[in-house]
């Protein structure tokens, strides 16, 4: 909705009418005729990896500048010495925010071996205080997912995880009848997840967080660069070297160290590997709309 609403916003700050134009419809309808129109010099969507590979097949017919925000299963790193309420907190808002359903969530939380059953209960405990309910009842901290087909692909990875590792926390639907059309999935966890789970590979786009043990910080290293996506990551350490180690040695192009899911607009965002081409945002996200021109003039 805010979509629809920007032009009209812009046209009263001042925009010539027709300057911006929002088309609305399924990419059918709607994307798959602008990849292909010759007049269109630039693409830049965000979306499935699935669509962005279309896009870009398409996009080559005209040999169109694409720019790729796809998916991804991004690694959140909490290690011993870390700021421990801190982390554990951050690490399951990194996933249970927006319902999981952003494209950066921390979904792959790695814990030292040391403090992994305390981690596993913290991030127990803050998915058991988690209100399932209407986005406009004030008292909901997390909403239902976006359809129908999303809550039923959700529900069926939980299931494959159920095979996978063990079960930690799967809180309730809302019991309230007039929530009972909502597609809610409530807040999942799974521990002692093998890093080769579907589930810690896949991205599933729900609430549902896998944690995994490790025992050193290349054990940890190896383990999160080990995924198809590389959209962004989070390191939790009080030790700084160790920190900017991690940073330099992770394959995200967003690298967030005691925090997570920042995106301020000055900064660009993308990711490396399947997580897409380009990045959005900031200067960079900028000069990927515009082109360049080397004029040479002789006045002799």
């Amino acid at each position: 909705l805010t979509s629809l609403e920007l032009p009209k916003i812009l046209e009263e700050a001042g925009l010539p009418a027709g300057v911006l134009q929002v088309l609305t419809g399924f990419g059918g309808t709607a994307g798959a005729p602008l990849v292909a129109h010759p007049g269109v010099d630039k693409i830049g969507f965000t979306g499935s990896r699935e669509v962005g590979k279309i896009i870009m097949r398409s996009g080559a017919d005209t040999l169109k500048r694409v720019t790729l925000e796809l998916g991804g299963k991004s690694p959140n790193i909490v290690f011993a010495d870390a700021d421990l309420p801190s982390a554990f907190e951050g690490s399951a808002n990194g996933v249970f925010w927006n319902q999981g359903e952003i494209c950066s969530a921390g979904t792959r939380v790695f814990v030292d071996r040391t403090i992994y059953d305390d981690a596993v209960n913290a991030f127990v405990d803050r998915a058991k205080s988690i209100t399932l309910g209407a986005g406009t009842d004030d008292t909901t901290t997390m909403g239902p997912l976006v359809s129908r087909e999303q809550q039923e692909r959700v529900e069926r990875y939980i299931e494959i995880g159920t095979g996978e590792a063990s079960l930690a926390a799967k809180g309730e639907k809302p019991d309230d009848p007039r929530l009972a059309g909502g597609y809610f999935v409530p807040p999942t966890i799974f521990a002692d997840v093998p890093n080769d789970a579907t589930i810690a590979r896949e991205e599933i786009f729900g609430p549902v967080m896998s944690v995994i043990p490790f025992a050193s910080v290349d054990d940890v290293l190896a383990m999160a660069n080990d995924n198809e996506y590389g959209l962004a990551a989070a390191v939790w350490t009080q030790d700084v070297k160790k920190a900017l180690r991690a940073a330099q040695a992770l394959r995200a192009g967003i690298v967030w160290i005691n925090d997570t899911q920042p995106a301020p607009t000055e900064m660009p965002w993308g990711g490396y590997k399947q997580s897409g081409i380009g990045r959005e945002l900031g200067k960079d996200g900028v000069e990927d709309y515009l082109e360049k021109k080397s004029v040479y003039v002789n006045l002799g």
